[in-house]
């Protein structure tokens, strides 16, 4: 049941990271398994055995929504954007009230730091959704015409995605499309789950697959430090990146999204959806 459980937890975490605007990271805090979650990569071989049996489900859950789901959930984004958005605000509004309770009475919640801390990453998550307006539009790459150089720069591409997938708040598809490479990595996993050019699509996500395990192996270690010395602060941050995230994914999708519409009936299924996320979130938080 265990495994079941954290399986389904893997699944969320991996629709979000599809999408442009949700982190992952996020998920995983307001799922109630991201200090496990950052502690098992970064000591996967003190205790191998009991590390797998947590990161396994996780990782097959993920990979089943990235594989099953990508071209679901951008469907879901292209011609129903209003409630798809609500619902995965939900999941972050869920969460919130678990988080909170790391900070409510701790000595730290009445130093200004934590504030600032809070703040400093809040501004940060806003500027990343508002990052459209700022860069304007970037140029795809081309994936499918890659040298040496292009597959060294993928891997760093998959490394830099990682790392701030594995952050909460900050949306790592949302980094791949400011570094221009969001939809060309869509496209090939698309390409590879109708088994077409699979040599190609096998290169491709393969060396970009590496780049983000050594991303996530990396800035779990610094995560699992910070946790572990500042705890509390820590976690101030971590509810700025969620606040600012309640707001980030609005914000990207009306950016990204031309055909936002707000008709009653979207309107009235999104908010459906909004209450249903905030209740699996909360549920599976719990949990």
């Amino acid at each position: 049941m265990e495994s079941i459980l954290l399986v389904i937890k893997g699944f969320f975490m991996g629709i979000a990271n599809v999408i442009p605007g949700v982190s992952g990271g996020t998920i995983a805090i307001i799922l109630g398994i991201y200090e496990k979650f950052i502690s098992a990569i970064s000591h996967l071989f003190k205790n191998i055995k009991e590390n797998l049996k947590f990161l396994i489900p996780v990782a097959v859950g993920m990979i089943l929504a990235i594989l099953i789901l990508s071209s679901v959930i951008e469907y879901s984004y292209d011609n129903f954007p209003l409630p798809t958005m609500l619902f995965f605000v939900g999941l972050v509004l869920g969460g919130i009230p678990m988080l909170l309770k790391n900070v409510i009475g701790k000595k730290e919640s009445k130093m200004i730091s934590s504030y600032i801390i809070l703040t400093i990453t809040f501004s940060l998550v806003i500027f990343m959704a508002c990052s459209d307006l700022i860069f304007g539009n970037v140029k795809e790459v081309n994936l499918l015409n890659l040298n040496i150089v292009g597959y060294i720069v993928l891997f760093i591409v998959g490394v830099i995605a990682a790392a701030v997938m594995v952050i909460p708040g900050i949306s790592g598809s949302l980094m791949l499309m400011l570094l221009g490479y969001y939809y060309p990595i869509i496209e090939r996993i698309n390409d590879f789950v109708k088994f077409n050019n699979l040599t190609q699509n096998i290169l491709i996500l393969g060396v970009f697959g590496v780049g983000v395990l050594v991303g996530i192996v990396l800035i779990s270690k610094m995560l699992e430090i910070l946790f572990k010395k500042y705890n509390t602060k820590t976690y101030f941050g971590v509810l700025g990146f969620i606040f600012a995230s309640v707001l980030a994914i609005p914000i990207s999708t009306c950016l990204q999204i031309t055909n936002l519409t707000f008709d009653f009936l979207q309107v009235i299924i999104g908010i459906f959806l909004l209450i249903i996320g905030s209740v699996i979130s909360y549920k599976l938080g719990e949990k």
